[in-house]
């Protein structure tokens, strides 16, 4: 059963999320048990500080061990100075009232900190993708979880390019995976595409997700969270698969912005947490659905200056390109990790390739600290941040203009007609 608050107006009082989590934690006698929090990193919205503190208190003082491991997927590792802005503690805190608490990097790309729980079989695979996948998938994910006799997973459900919404099992793959479950929902993501699949509750890849979670045998509580940038609105607690759906549900109603028409061109404003394009992509991710044929959506982000920290040579040798370019000629890129083919398909957006032409449905322009060379390298478009006036965009719908700051997590479509 899920026990939670929600609000698709109000947001919720650090009184009202107490109150969930001890009634939720009421139910779990975690004396004595190791226990270990799953948390995002500083690429999601979310009050982390909130819920590290308010659990740490309600479950340290009496628990063998009371740890965190940031569910980084393949995104850097977080210093110590992002860790203590992540959880909301300053240096002296961690040196005294959190000096038990040991704070894990998540870590994918090392063989050594991985372990395999089980592998789901050709034929399963078949089944769960719709017959777009049809090869064993291994599941692997950091070990370090099979240290502790309970896993607590805290993060936010927001509309998501890859599985429909994040959240929920999200939070191990890939949140804590390793590289094939990465790479093969990503690509499965990817071959659906970003408008069919940005904003949908139940998909392919949330099924393949969720099956993979059921291998892990640990004990598992998830706390769901719906928020904005003004506040939270709705936190859920359950299982994995209980709290997402509810939060799903919240989110499908706060963070989708519906518009009568589409716009000729979009000014796309990346919030400061999007640090490279690879997350800063978001902002074209959530806006593709409203941009009008042959139009153009341009991210807005002068403090960007790197593709990606950790995949950007490859994006650099492949460049951005629509899924159809590489469905065509895969044996040219049957050496590439295809969660990078995947990014890149959801930066270019829908278009076709045929006769060896590309044709993007829209134009992608990077107004960010990358320089003209190299985005003309990775085949998107560039402007000087310093010529961009955000007011030429704004009030000026009518005109096909839109201009939408702090981009990335609100995810805009057309409103259905009748």
């Amino acid at each position: 059963m899920v026990i939670g608050k929600g609000s698709e107006t109000e947001h919720l009082s650090e009184a009202d999320v107490h109150e969930v989590a001890r009634e939720a934690l009421a139910d779990y006698d975690l004396r004595d048990k190791r226990v270990l929090l799953i948390a995002p990193d500083h690429t999601r919205t979310t009050p982390l500080p909130l819920f590290f503190r308010m659990l740490h208190e309600m479950i340290a003082p009496t628990a063998n061990k009371f740890d965190v491991l940031i569910a980084l997927g393949t995104h850097p590792p977080e210093d110590d100075e992002k860790i203590g802005k992540l959880l909301g503690i300053r240096p002296e805190e961690r040196a005294g009232r959190y000096r038990n608490v040991r704070i894990f990097n998540h870590q994918w790309d090392k063989p050594e900190m991985l372990r395999e729980v089980g592998t789901i079989s050709a034929e399963e695979m078949v089944r769960l993708s719709n017959s777009l996948m049809r090869e064993p998938l291994a599941i692997r994910l950091n070990r370090l979880i099979f240290d502790y006799d309970q896993l607590i997973v805290v993060g936010p459900t927001f509309p998501h390019e890859v599985v429909g919404f994040s959240g929920g099992n999200k939070y191990f793959f890939p949140g804590i995976a390793g590289p094939d479950i990465i790479h093969q929902t990503h690509w499965l993501g990817a071959l659906l595409t970003n408008v069919a699949i940005n904003g949908t509750k139940r998909t392919v890849v949330r099924d393949v997700i969720d099956r993979a979670a059921a291998m892990i045998a640990i004990p598992k509580l998830c706390f769901s969270l719906v928020v904005t940038h003004g506040g939270l609105h709705g936190v859920y607690v359950g299982t994995s698969e209980e709290a997402f759906d509810a939060a799903a549900d919240l989110s499908a109603r706060v963070h989708i912005i519906y518009k009568d028409r589409q716009f000729r061109s979009v000014l796309s404003m990346a919030p400061a947490m999007y640090d490279d394009l690879w997350v800063g992509a978001k902002c074209m991710y959530k806006l593709e659905p409203v941009v009008a044929d042959g139009g153009e959506i341009v991210i807005y982000a002068p403090h960007i200056r790197e593709v990606s920290f950790t995949h950007g040579k490859l994006i650099d040798r492949i460049g951005y390109h629509t899924r159809d370019y590489f469905l065509k000629q895969m044996d040219k890129f049957k050496d590439v990790p295809r969660a990078i083919l995947a990014h890149s398909t959801h930066v270019k957006g829908i278009g076709s390739f045929e006769n060896g032409i590309e044709r993007p449905r829209i134009a992608v322009t990077l107004a960010t600290g990358i320089p003209p060379e190299h985005c003309r390298k990775i085949n998107l478009g560039y402007r000087d941040p310093e010529t961009i006036a955000p007011a030429q965009w704004e009030g000026r719908e009518s005109e096909g203009l839109l201009l939408v700051r702090n981009a990335g997590e609100m995810l805009y479509r057309l409103k259905p007609t009748r």
